[in-house]
């Protein structure tokens, strides 16, 4: 007999289906108006949003460097691949709640096909341990 659908567990399936992967190279936050000059920094950007104080991004490293553009620090993107059904809530909140377990800051980038975990370089490989330890607990309940 199957299992009866519960949220639950579609939760459980989804969190044991995570794959995060470190994407290569490294990325800064950096702000700028929005005007002719934002268009070269634009066109690389990994990220763009428009905010009534200028444009946030976030760029590859490599780009604002040869931009000229002022940040304070690096970070790696990890993306989070899942077999997510369109009914389920709460994957990308358990993702976060295991990288504040670990005091890992983290800011998350929802994209059509997944989302983006933007975290510190320097805790870039601790976050992906913690985002894998999460999906094998998850795995185990099922």
């Amino acid at each position: 007999m199957k299992d009866e659908y519960s949220p639950e567990r579609a939760l459980q399936e989804s969190v044991a289906s995570l794959a995060p992967i470190l994407q290569p190279g490294t990325f800064v936050y950096c702000s700028m108006l929005h005007n002719a000059d934002s268009r070269d920094a634009m066109s690389v950007a990994r990220a763009v949003f428009v905010e009534d104080q200028g444009v946030s991004l976030i760029i590859p490293r490599t780009e604002a460097v040869r931009l000229g553009l002022i940040f304070d620090m690096t970070l790696r993107q990890i993306t989070l691949f899942a077999n997510i059904p369109p009914d389920v809530i709460g994957v990308t909140r358990a993702a976060i709640r295991a990288l504040e377990k670990r005091e890992i800051p983290s800011n998350v980038v929802s994209a059509a096909h997944s989302d983006h975990i933007f975290v510190p370089s320097r805790r870039a490989d601790e976050a992906v341990a913690a985002l894998r330890k999460l999906q094998e607990r998850a795995s185990k309940t099922l």
